[in-house]
């Protein structure tokens, strides 16, 4: 732990590696980035891009970049970086590594509020705004059932995958009373896809993330390090602690709920980038920031692998996530029990 001390006589504290961390995380994803602006139909190579980005460039190359290739990017960065922060908050306040808007039945809920919009027939716009009323629906129907002198960590988990099972079952029936083509649609936004995005289905999203985002890390932050050592030695330190952990969860059921109406219920960075950002830092606390940075570089990274990996077509970013998330996921159950936590 380093500390810089200003003249004013304030202390700020950070850890190097960390910083380091979230620093090349950065850099990573501006340089997937960077090949992202390029690559396509209409090739441009990184000066290219970066003399129109600074106002240059032909008409064409103005046209291609601002409105087609830079909305889908800045999407994928703040998609991730909202799902990164939204699952290290839940992995934090249920103290429990598989804690993921995914398995707690966040997303399956926004999921929901989508495909009612496409069943009774609706825009886009609506679509949207129907995932976000699902997902914080599906929040206080969680708290809710959840609560009992307060929510704790293993009853908001198993809770969380019983509403998740029963959304599953109802999204299912939502997608066979759709017409053909809706239900298409659907169940490409259903894995999560960045195809078509524009500068409208980022907007939102950024306005809630510089929001909720300054809210978590800086006036949060402290607090949440602290309830990791438990309920009550966190309130024998002076947190509210029932009061905090319902601004977290309303903050983190916020992001989730937003990056599914900008870009679908994209799975599983929610639950890998924490732990990344983890073993990277090796550093104790939810290490928020490290994991914004890791979750939006490894979005970005799996969106233009699934725009190249195979010539000629492209998947869907939520099948690479999936791919990638699952066999995480694999991976850590076997190493919780050998660790004997299962």
């Amino acid at each position: 732990m380093s500390v810089i001390r200003t003249p004013g006589g304030l202390s700020l504290r950070f850890r190097p590696r960390a910083l380091g961390v979230g620093a090349g995380a950065a850099l990573l994803a501006a340089g997937f980035g960077l090949v992202a602006l390029g690559s396509g139909d209409y090739p441009m190579g990184p000066a290219d891009v970066l003399r129109t980005l600074t106002g240059g460039g032909t008409l064409a190359e103005q046209f291609i970049l601002y409105d087609l290739r830079l909305p889908r990017l800045v999407t994928a960065l703040l998609v991730g970086a909202a799902l990164a922060l939204a699952g290290t908050v839940f992995q934090s306040l249920v103290r429990n590594p598989l804690g993921s808007p995914d398995i707690l039945g966040f997303t399956q809920g926004a999921s929901t509020g989508a495909l009612v919009v496409v069943v009774l027939g609706g825009s886009s716009l609506a679509l949207a705004g129907a995932a976000v009323v699902g997902g914080l629906g599906t929040g206080l129907v969680i708290y809710a059932l959840a609560w009992r002198r307060g929510v704790h960590g293993y009853r908001l988990i198993l809770v969380g995958i019983g509403v998740a099972a029963i959304l599953t079952g109802v999204n299912g029936y939502l997608l066979t009373r759709a017409p053909l083509m809706d239900a298409a649609r659907a169940v490409l936004w259903l894995t999560g896809s960045l195809d078509g995005r524009d500068w409208a289905n980022a907007g939102p999203l950024l306005v809630v993330l510089v929001v909720v985002a300054p809210l978590v890390l800086i006036g949060c932050a402290p607090a949440l390090r602290m309830m990791e050592l438990g309920d009550d030695a966190a309130s024998a330190l002076g947190v509210a602690v029932r009061r905090l952990r319902l601004v977290l969860l309303a903050a983190a059921v916020l992001l989730v709920s937003f990056a599914a109406a900008a870009a679908g219920p994209v799975s599983f960075v929610a639950l890998v980038a924490p732990h990344l950002a983890k073993r990277l830092t090796r550093a104790p606390g939810p290490n928020l920031l490290p994991s914004m940075a890791v979750g939006a570089a490894l979005l970005v990274g799996a969106d233009l692998l699934a725009q190249r990996a195979f010539d000629g077509h492209q998947l869907p970013v939520g099948v690479v996530t999936g791919v990638i998330g699952g066999g995480y996921l694999v991976w850590l159950l076997a190493m919780e029990r050998r660790a004997g936590r299962l």
